[in-house]
């Protein structure tokens, strides 16, 4: 059976552009002499719609475009992710057909962890189901149900099924897309069963999806692999007669198949699809997965930032550039999406920005090709002291005047926001984030906040990563060593007031950054940290800090995920909470 797997882009809410992209590759996949065409989950809303869901027009909207749709499924069988309404709502794949709108599965495993809530939305559906096209039996599955073993998949395996599907919008963290084909190497043996995996790719709101479909056979080798973060069509020839002849050797199989009593739902069966006059076999795609982690995960941060500035509307960025690291790290990612056409620095230094940060933070700009500002903010400062003089009067300068700083800093990148329409993006990391080290309505003023759940150590070694000639291979990129080797190597600063050092008042960001994760992403207690040899004052620093700084990750903008546990959707705590440790 020839398969193609459309791994599409598609935003939420956009019915019709969406169903445009879904109609291009039913198109693209019948040339290419495909039997079968599949599309991500939820492909015609975007995922995830959230409480789109919750209006009755939109659903109806969503089912009239599916309908107008299976017009193009002729000579060929389109399985198409849709909310389906029908009493309650189901996270749903329509099987299209014949013109017609032939059958309907529903996804059985509604993820309630993480950013996910479909349970929130979606009724479950009552089990697996096969479908019979000529010959040849498949399985229908939608995304977690594969990630759980047994039923359904292995419901549909049991009741014949030598290929499963499986359509997916699945979320990226750094290193997900191995552990994924790892997943579905182990359910093709555990199942005697080719898997095909269609994936949805690109940015939406905080979430990136990577893409990486790909078709593994019964024996777990993976016989094709689409590209990771970009848009493809992957076709493959599988062969499902080594799938049933493997089963009549399996000591296992066979008996299981007969005492099995909860078999699959068998949906009504069609006929093979005439397509186009035979073609030869397409040349296997293989795309190698990105190499080191750095390349991955700066993929998807420019992925996700691209995405997030297009599918909103803006035509332009601009960021304040200090000469540090954070920045210098968000502008390459923002004219790597981007162009340098589309980007603005702003360099505004205070009467203790060093001239080696602001000499730094203007080769970067040269360096980027990006139109560079300059607006000092000495003066505002001082109007600032002035009128609070009598209000300040008898207290020696502290935090009050460096985050008016900040302040100052932030109004200046809004103003020009305002005025020209240009979305501000922040530079403030995950580390910083964590403990608070950024000022509201200064730093964290802004719309996107493009490397929010990038620890500090990672945004050191994603700059290294860009300036070194390994990062020219891949994306389109043209621009060589762009930030400058002192900006790497100065000890971070916030350089609001004299001789700054962020290890002033911080663990280094090495132990700050182990603590973080402990912490933060796989919720360990005080005393679990202290058992791995951490420092218990620092442990304690730490903690406090990041159950203090609550209220301010509250009104932060929406940042990118990469990790396991990002703030917001993925880690929710209350503001208002007396519990420690």
């Amino acid at each position: 059976m020839r398969l193609a797997l459309c791994q599409i882009n598609t935003t939420v809410g956009d019915i019709a552009g969406n169903a445009e992209r879904v109609r291009d590759g039913i198109r693209a996949a019948r040339s290419a002499g495909a039997e079968l065409v599949l599309f991500p989950e939820l492909a015609l809303t975007g995922y995830p719609p959230e409480d789109l869901l919750l209006k009755e027009h939109f659903l109806a909207d969503a089912a009239a475009a599916l309908h107008e749709l299976a017009a193009e499924a002729n000579g060929i069988v389109a399985i198409v992710g849709f909310p389906q309404r029908a009493g309650d709502v189901f996270n749903a794949a329509a099987v299209l057909a014949a013109g017609a709108v032939h059958a309907v599965y529903r996804k059985v495993y509604l993820p309630n962890y993480g950013v996910f809530d479909e349970q929130r939305y979606f009724q479950a559906g009552p089990g697996g189901a096969v479908l019979d096209i000529g010959n040849q039996r498949v399985g229908l599955t939608i995304c977690e149900d594969m990630w759980e073993p047994g039923p359904p998949a292995g419901e549909e395996a049991l009741a014949g099924a030598t290929l499963i599907l499986n359509i997916s919008a699945s979320p990226y963290h750094a290193g997900k897309g191995a552990e994924r084909e790892r997943m579905f190497a182990q359910r093709a043996r555990e199942h005697i069963a080719c898997v095909a995996f269609c994936a949805l790719v690109g940015g939406q709101d905080e979430l990136v999806f990577d893409g990486h479909s790909c078709v593994i056979d019964h024996t777990g080798q993976t016989l094709v692999r689409a590209a990771q973060f970009e848009e493809e069509m992957l076709l493959c020839d599988v062969d499902l007669e080594a799938a049933a002849a493997a089963r009549l050797r399996d000591p296992g199989h066979r008996p299981a198949a007969r005492r099995s009593e909860h078999r699959a739902l068998v949906l009504p069966a069609l006929d093979a699809a005439a397509s186009p006059a035979p073609s030869p076999s397409p040349a296997p795609a293989m795309h190698e997965l990105l190499a080191p982690a750095e390349a991955e995960i700066y993929a998807a941060l420019t992925l996700g930032l691209r995405d997030y500035v297009l599918k909103n509307g803006f035509a332009h960025v601009v960021l304040g550039l200090s000469g540090g690291i954070d920045s210098a790290l968000v502008a390459c990612l923002a004219v790597d999406a981007l162009g340098s056409e589309r980007v603005s620095t702003t360099i505004m230094p205070s009467p203790y920005s060093s001239l080696a940060t602001q000499d730094d933070a203007r080769a970067l700009s040269a360096a980027l090709g990006v139109s560079a500002q300059e607006l000092p903010i000495e003066s505002v400062m001082n109007a600032y002291t002035q009128a609070l003089a009598r209000q300040f009067a008898g207290r020696e300068p502290d935090l009050a005047e460096e985050n008016l700083q900040a302040r100052i800093r932030g109004n200046f990148l809004m103003a020009l926001s305002n005025k020209f329409g240009w979305l501000v993006l922040t530079t403030g990391n995950k580390s910083e984030m964590s403990v608070g080290y950024t000022t509201l309505y200064g730093d964290l003023a802004g719309g996107f906040a493009v490397i929010k759940d990038v620890p500090k150590t990672l945004v050191y070694r994603l700059c290294a990563w860009r300036n070194s000639p390994l990062a020219l291979l891949g994306g389109g990129r043209v621009l060589e060593h762009p930030i400058p080797d002192s900006i790497i190597a100065r000890a971070p600063s916030a350089e609001l007031r004299p001789d700054q050092r962020d290890e002033d008042s911080l663990p280094s960001y090495e132990l700050l950054d182990r603590i973080l994760e402990s912490y933060v992403e796989l919720n360990q207690s005080r005393e679990q940290l202290i058992a791995q040899g951490l420092a218990p004052e620092a442990v304690d620093h730490a903690i406090r800090l990041v159950d203090l700084a609550e209220y301010k990750r509250r009104q932060a903008p929406p940042g990118i995920k990469i990790s396991t546990r990002a703030f917001g959707r993925d880690r929710r705590m209350p503001i208002t909470n007396r519990y420690r440790g």
